[in-house]
């Protein structure tokens, strides 16, 4: 099945020099699919900050990794699984969080919390309590045979997602800074070694499929959908933990997902600046007759390529074989710069890397603002948010199916601005939220793209933590129309000038476009995930009052309701910036008892704190310039 355009082709015939078989052109249309490569959005990534100080590793591994000090890293993620998901909710779902935890082990930490984002469509639709129920127990379930604790995130529904929900998974891991692991496959003449499953037919084209639009037969496409076994993953990750701990034994190592094969063995060539060399009929199989082409494509979960120094393949396989997995030499790196495939002795394929991988086109699609007047100015309309009464009650009942407490490091779990983590190696706490704010990015996508990064790092003020971090998860509709280019443009302009002003670099992340059915596309959905860093011996607080008699306060000006407005606020970033550096210093000095911000209000959090505490937070507002207004005293039943 190839997708690749007629222009896309002959490229493909350039580069190469003739036509490609089946197993080639099959190669080059996952590799150059919106979903591997990239072709549509990259252009605007490159506005991004990705540099500072505690950046280990920006964006093009699979995770990325900020320094926390002492030695110790973290290494975290967002990625969507929304096709996939629409198809097969327990599925899709499950075999995004079982993605993104290879994401972030295969880089040498262990994960240790997980989260998501979550975009439904209208309660009424017939389809969306089925697809609730599938996502949430597909996440309950993997997450929940890992041991790694699921400890918030977001959930909303929306008559656009009706056709097309989005499913984007969360992952955080952590790691020795001096400990890292690439995907590359360095040392002409070292073996190639597959670990994990066998491979099977499904997910076979599945890169391809999550890089078009949904027609009335979408649901014909299950077959591309991956099958997840949380059991399997687990071993493999304790396995692969386990071989990181063998000096030397290990060169280099990429998470086999999208694209399987053909995308590990290209993407770790190319790093390197080398090849390979494939016995496919080497590879461990669960199907009879698989063809070189499935092998190549398929999607098949819980497997990892890896690149080990030459004679040390007996450990390894020691390791592997201990926890009942795959252990097969299925190649070797060579110096000559292309892939080449055997099967049975016959070469089935060979192509060079460099335009498979760094090669892939990159489209300048035409931008055109819409009709509508939409982000003419910051006071775009808003459409009005659907369930608002229900939402807390759909949250609660899909954080009951998540374990958050597994590890007994979760500090503050589900329901709060931002949840909180202990990490045991250190002592640190680190935050995380994740969120997004389609209706805003609808009105007007760049101030939407703002505010969603400035609530992010609000929720991480509010619980005492400076935001050190960002990974993105950017959902849209069909990039070959001009007006969703358009919100793609603006969203990542805002994103990156946000990121910019709260100094929180993007380690990487994921586009998802074409997510619309029959014409219909989502609204811009740009999704945050945003970590943050509690200094030494500072608790956090959360957004519940405490104690009666406690007085509430609101820091920043108070401007009027203006989260019943239909009109996107303007950010004032001068105050948006005093707030949280106020909120966290009064944090940090123990004045606060709660902190809560709006997520439909700019610049403003409230907060309560002890009566014998206001002469100490009055002076340390004066003295951060930051306005403040008393807003009374918290009694029997008062809520925010």
């Amino acid at each position: 099945m190839s997708t690749l355009t007629k222009d896309e082709h002959q490229r493909v015939v350039k580069a190469i020099g003739r036509e490609p078989n089946a197993i080639e052109s099959g190669i080059f249309t996952v590799m150059w699919s919106e979903h591997c490569c990239y072709k549509s959005s990259k252009r605007y990534l490159k506005q991004f900050p990705t540099t500072g100080s505690r950046v280990l590793l920006g964006p093009g591994e699979n995770a990325g990794i900020l320094d926390i000090g002492d030695g110790i890293a973290i290494a975290f993620k967002i990625e969507s699984h929304n096709h996939p998901s629409f198809i097969e909710p327990y599925q899709g779902a499950a075999t995004g969080v079982g993605g993104i935890l290879r994401d972030i082990f295969t880089m040498g930490a262990r994960p240790v919390a997980l989260m998501d984002s979550l975009h439904f469509g209208e309660r009424s639709h017939p389809r969306t309590q089925y697809l609730l129920d599938g996502v949430v127990s597909g996440i309950g379930g993997y997450g929940n045979c890992m041991g790694i604790p699921t400890i918030g995130g977001e959930t909303h529904f929306q008559e656009c997602y009706n056709g097309n929900i989005l499913v984007n998974a969360f992952a955080l891991g952590v790691m020795r800074s001096n400990k890292i692991f690439k995907g590359i496959a360095k040392g002409v003449g070292n073996p190639v070694i597959l670990v994990g499953s066998k491979t099977g037919r499904d997910g076979i084209h599945g890169a391809s499929m999550a890089s078009g639009a949904f027609d009335a037969d979408s649901q014909s496409k299950r077959p591309t959908v991956q099958v997840g076994d949380p059991f399997t993953e687990k071993k493999l990750m304790e396995a692969c933990l386990e071989a990181f701990q063998i000096e030397g034994a290990i060169i280099g190592i990429q998470d086999m997902g999208a694209a399987g094969f053909t995308c590990s063995s290209f993407e770790m060539s190319a790093r390197a600046d080398t090849g390979m060399v494939l016995h496919l009929d080497k590879i461990p199989l669960r199907e009879t007759g698989m063809t070189p082409y499935e092998i190549m494509l398929s999607e098949s979960q819980e497997r990892m390529l890896l690149v080990a120094p030459k004679g040390r393949e007996a450990e390894l396989k020691k390791v592997f074989e201990k926890w009942e997995l795959e252990f097969a030499v299925v190649g070797e790196v060579i110096a000559e710069k292309k892939v080449q495939g055997f099967f049975n002795g016959e070469k089935v394929f060979e192509l060079p890397v460099k335009p498979v991988t760094d090669e892939a086109p990159i489209y300048e699609r035409a931008v055109a603002s819409p009709q509508n007047g939409r982000g003419l100015s910051p006071l775009g309309p808003i459409p009005p948010m659907l369930h608002p009464r229900t939402y807390q009650d759909d949250e609660k009942f899909i954080w009951s199916q998540y374990d958050h407490m597994v590890g007994a490091n979760t500090i503050v779990g589900p329901g709060a601005d931002a949840a909180v983590i202990r990490i045991r190696e250190n002592g640190a706490l680190i935050a995380m939220t994740v969120d997004s704010k389609a209706r805003w990015c609808f009105a007007d996508p760049y101030w939407g793209a703002v505010h969603t990064v400035a609530e992010a790092a609000r929720n991480l003020s509010c619980v005492g933590a400076l935001p050190i971090g960002v990974t993105d998860c950017l959902n849209f509709g069909n990039p070959e129309n001009p007006e969703i280019m358009w919100e793609l443009a603006e969203c990542c302009r805002g994103l990156a000038e946000a990121c910019r002003r709260f100094e929180t670099p993007v380690t990487g992340g994921n586009v998802s476009l074409y997510n619309e059915t029959e014409g219909k596309s989502i609204w811009p959905t740009p999704v945050v995930a945003m970590v943050g860093l509690l200094p030494v011996g500072v608790n956090p607080v959360t957004s519940e009052f405490k104690e009666d008699g406690d007085l509430i306060y609101k820091i920043g000006l108070v401007t009027g309701d203006q989260g019943l407005e239909k009109t996107i606020p303007p950010l004032d970033w001068d105050l948006e910036l005093k707030v949280q550096t106020f909120c966290r210093e009064a944090i940090a000095k123990g004045l606060l008892q709660s902190a809560h911000d709006d997520p439909e209000i700019p610049s403003q959090i409230v907060v309560s704190l002890k009566p014998e505490n206001e002469t100490k937070f009055v002076a340390l507002a004066h003295t951060n310039q930051c306005p403040l207004t008393k807003k009374g005293v918290v009694v029997p039943g008062t809520k925010y």
